[in-house]
């Protein structure tokens, strides 16, 4: 198969070939999440694109928190980025950084940036700042703007002491005012912030803006290639005005922009995400109706499905969305040779086969993988009372139904024998209670011994003698609408109130009872589930359906 390739790489290509600008250099790329909430399944494809370029050029990708905003960043989103980009199965070696850990470098920076005249303190109010900034057809202004170089070094020394409050002052870039690409109209490079930081405490009360630090991180980290998401195009010419003009001691990296992931029914934004979890409409971040790796992870998302799909979407210059239904059908390719198979009735109703010796017993032998032979077989009890599906019965027929009914057609039991209702009991209020059916002796394994046709279905049962109790979650869409991230709506209010259906007292076979996460299986018939990692526990358990059997995805 031919190796897969993209724009990036090409650019790359060029770049370390002979007389390219880093010709004789190792690739060298980082990944730079903000801790300030759980990864998503869009920052997988930037992990995606950053680790395993690195990995593609024979490099290495630097593992970088982008800390410069303290107000909502945590230690435990730094622990659990961690987690999940170990659980993709990356790895970063001891290039593990801060933002936060260059703050005095680039404050230097920064105060060089005014000694050459680049760099002034602004006192506009933010009111001010928007009434100033001018549009397409008229430039930017700052009265402040011809300010002497001293004043502003003493008065941006004095911010860092914190002796102005909070929005009196800002650090800005003197470039160009007039300039077409907002972004280089004297930019904001330090704004006054007095929030406690998880790292640095109470140390600094001025903390520098992403355009600033993040330019300076990279070159200060030798880093090749800067690959970011398509917003961040308008700011590659700041980006390199920064680089070009504080004094780096290394190289310049190249920033490439590619396209972020959309997906419909979900929305990406870690500060929609927030609100979902802090006003309870979800259990956690790990929720599995979650896009976050955490809540993937719980609801049976294997790390090969999920970079599997990224490498499947591939990598563009221009914004499209995927099918969320692509990304079940990645799972569904991995767990269908992967999953061990097993039986579980999650609406059960009791089958007894009349003409089964009572008190009688037997295994019967079902495969756990049809398509890994290597994975052998099993025994399962057998005996005169079973489980099965209260969908697979009807008291009276309907066309094309082909399970049980009175009189019905001869069914499959899996593994087991050839059966045939006979009737059924019913409580006062009309409902099925128990199904009554007789079986052939000669058609152990399902087959019959006169190679006679069954029109009947194969069903699946479980064995009540020894079946074990669990809960059931099935998970659908967190939300109804196939855009909620859409400018025009409240994502709240595309919620699908349907998302999440509990079952209580289904019926396992009995070697589930001692299943642990982050085991999978695929329930016969049913689709692919996955033990429940929070609330699964000895005596309780829970399972998670990952994603039903049927696969919609056009492919």
């Amino acid at each position: 198969m031919e190796e897969s390739s993209n724009f990036i790489h090409e650019f790359i290509k060029e770049d370390t070939a002979p007389g390219g600008a880093y010709a004789g250099m190792e690739v060298h790329t980082r990944f730079p999440p903000e801790p300030n909430g759980y990864l998503h399944i869009g920052h997988c494809k930037a992990l995606c694109i950053d680790f395993g370029t690195a990995e593609k050029f024979g490099g290495k990708c630097n593992l970088r928190m982008d800390d410069t905003n303290p107000t909502k960043e945590d230690v435990e989103y730094v622990d659990a980025i961690k987690e999940d980009i170990h659980w993709l199965g990356f790895d970063w070696g001891d290039r593990f950084y801060y933002a936060s850990d260059y703050f005095d470098t680039m404050y230097e920076y920064a105060e060089a940036l005014i000694r050459k005249g680049l760099a002034y303190v602004c006192e506009l109010s933010p009111e001010q700042f928007r009434e100033y900034r001018g549009d397409v057809n008229t430039p930017a202004r700052s009265p402040w703007r011809d300010r002497p170089d001293s004043e502003s070094l003493d008065l941006f020394r004095r911010m860092r002491a914190g002796e102005f409050p909070e929005g009196k002052y800002t650090l800005r870039a003197k470039i160009d005012l007039a300039s077409g690409n907002f972004n280089m109209r004297d930019p904001v490079l330090y704004r006054i912030n007095y929030a406690h930081h998880h790292r640095q405490g109470d140390k600094w009360c001025i903390y520098p803006m992403y355009d600033f630090a993040h330019p300076i991180e990279d070159a200060l980290e030798g880093i090749t290639h800067s690959l970011c998401s398509l917003e961040f195009e308008d700011h590659r010419p700041l980006y390199d005005w920064v680089v070009s003009n504080v004094p780096i001691p290394h190289h310049k990296p190249r920033q490439i922009e590619f396209a972020r992931l959309g997906i419909n029914y979900t929305v990406m934004s870690k500060r929609k995400l927030r609100r979902l979890v802090e006003e309870g409409r979800v259990s956690g971040w790990d929720d599995p109706r979650m896009p976050t790796l955490c809540g993937l992870r719980r609801r049976g998302y294997t790390p090969r499905s999920i970079r599997n799909f990224c490498e499947r979407i591939g990598v563009a210059k221009v914004s499209s969305t995927v099918e969320f239904g692509f990304l079940e059908h990645c799972l569904r390719e991995d767990l269908n040779e992967s999953a061990m198979r097993a039986m579980a009735v999650l609406r059960p109703v009791k089958l007894t086969i009349a003409n089964y010796p009572e008190g009688q017993s037997e295994k019967v032998e079902v495969e756990n993988n049809p398509n890994d032979p290597a994975a052998g077989t099993r025994q399962v009890a057998f005996s005169r009372n079973l489980y099965v599906e209260a969908e697979d019965f009807l008291p009276a027929p309907v066309p094309k139904f082909k399970r049980l009914y009175p009189d019905g057609p001869e069914c499959r039991l899996k593994g087991a024998y050839l059966i045939r209702c006979t009737g059924c009991a019913t409580d006062e209020a009309g409902n099925v209670t128990e199904i009554f059916a007789e079986y052939d002796p000669d058609s152990r394994g399902g087959d019959p011994a006169d190679g006679r046709k069954v029109k009947g279905a194969t069903l699946h049962w479980v064995d009540a003698a020894t079946a074990v109790d669990a809960e059931v979650r099935l998970y659908g869409n967190l939300f109804s609408d196939e855009n909620p991230d859409a400018a025009d709506k409240d994502f709240i209010q595309c919620l699908n109130p349907d998302s999440l259906e509990v079952l209580t007292g289904c019926k396992l076979e009995a070697m589930l009872a001692s299943a642990e996460a982050p085991a999978d299986y695929q329930f016969l018939r049913l689709g692919y589930f996955c033990v429940d990692s929070r609330d699964s526990a000895p005596g309780r358990l829970v399972f998670n359906r990952s994603a039903a059997l049927k696969d919609g995805f056009k492919k």
